[in-house]
């Protein structure tokens, strides 16, 4: 039995920065070889994000790229590109997220890939798809998600458009990357067939605005974010109280949601019935609909006398549908809930130490996904792959070294 649902797979993997590193390492994580491919010259941007000088310091690289082998290969070098094909022969999947031309100029087009490995699935990870008028721009997360229409769809009213960070996109992108994988996967050991997964950045955002979509079809309603509801409201929805509210302590927040008069009614019970709440004016969804205003100030009494945690646990045992909204050292260091499901795991690195590392969020009875390795080293792994892997000897090694060509 596998303990890995992956186990026996193995990936070129060619990404760098963010979309496509999620997309292996989710591979990576269920148990697939992920062999990342690296130059020098060309060294991934996110092995700078760090004080250090040293390429390996990086906490946001060591956190997109654990459980991957690290290996060097310039592929400009005639023995480069030989030592390539040889990996791409040997592998299941060939994942790159450059400009739509770069493999193309390398010589190596899904056709050109399917001569080295015929049953070989080739996923591109770029920011319009390689077809079309726009095929050879340049995109990255905010860019895409501009174009996606996201951007445009996020902010409060009447302010300008706010975005939704800085690689929101990148990380969309990588989740449909690996569900395009198991896709391929899938349909090959059915049919024996690989093919070529054409991804667009911009076209899995707009997978994300959805909703809109749908209530212009159907009510030819266009969407207007000026028109949406200020704070956390809910647009579209007879949901009151919607939002989020102040509680004890400096910036402190707690999120509360009522649809229902039952739940409006355990809401009520559970802090206390306070005179307020006999109000006519929130006697019915109606009334607190057309009233948020100072609905919102009077739950903001009870809410400011207590933790953000204190209302998580208060609400949902009386049957209300509320929230803390955590900081960061809450998340990492303190809640039980991610600590139980092992949501934060942690391993050693050469250079890091200890550190802890976002987990994946599905859990896998059979087949579960684990933390097995820090991201490699720099060219950490080029000797074990290269000699072990496609038997090219010791000395040989040295001279492709001093030749430049790994």
């Amino acid at each position: 039995m596998r303990r890995h649902a992956l186990e026996g797979v193995r990936v070129v993997d060619f990404s760098w920065i963010v979309a496509g590193p999620t997309c292996t390492r989710i591979l990576a994580d269920f148990g697939a070889e992920v062999i990342r491919i690296e130059f020098e010259q060309t060294m991934d941007y996110t092995r700078g994000f760090s004080a250090s000088p040293s390429p390996n310091a990086s906490g946001m690289f060591n956190n997109l790229n654990r459980n991957k082998l690290g290996v060097t290969l310039n592929v400009m070098h005639p023995s480069g590109m030989e030592l390539l094909h040889e990996l791409i022969s040997v592998s299941d999947i060939v994942v790159e997220n450059f400009s739509a031309t770069v493999l193309e100029r390398w010589g190596l087009d899904y056709e050109a890939q399917r001569k080295i490995r015929p049953d070989v699935i080739y996923l591109s990870l770029s920011g319009f798809g390689h077809t079309g008028r726009d095929r050879s721009y340049v995109t990255w997360g905010p860019t895409a998600q501009a174009l996606s229409g996201l951007t445009l769809m996020s902010g409060l009213p009447g302010e300008e458009p706010a975005g939704w960070g800085f690689s929101y996109m990148d990380h969309t992108a990588g989740y449909y990357g690996a569900m395009a994988c198991m896709t391929a996967l899938h349909h090959r050991r059915r049919t024996g067939q690989g093919q070529w997964l054409d991804l667009s950045q911009v076209e899995a955002g707009m997978a994300l605005t959805g909703p809109a979509i749908l209530d212009k079809t159907v009510n030819d309603r266009p969407f207007r974010r000026e028109g949406s509801p200020p704070g956390n409201r809910a647009p579209g929805y007879a949901a009151a109280p919607h939002n989020t509210y102040r509680c004890k302590g400096e910036d402190r927040w707690c999120a509360i949601t009522i649809f229902s008069e039952e739940e409006w009614a355990a809401f009520v019970r559970a802090i206390g019935a306070p005179e307020w709440t006999d109000d006519d004016r929130f006697a019915t969804s109606e009334g607190r609909l057309s009233n948020q205003d100072e609905l919102d100030a009077l739950i903001e009494t009870w809410t400011s006398t207590r933790a953000p945690s204190e209302v998580l646990h208060e609400l949902q045992a009386a049957g209300v549908i509320a929230g803390a909204v955590q900081t960061p050292k809450e998340k990492i260091e303190q809640d039980p809930q991610l600590r139980h499901r092992g949501f934060l795991p942690q391993i050693g690195h050469a250079e890091l130490g200890v550190n802890k590392f976002e987990g994946e969020p599905m859990r896998l009875s059979r087949t579960p996904w684990e933390l097995r390795r820090a991201s490699p080293l720099f060219g950490e792994h080029t000797q074990q792959i290269y000699t072990e892997l496609l038997g090219v000897p010791q000395e040989t090694v040295a001279e492709l070294m001093v030749e430049g060509a790994i």
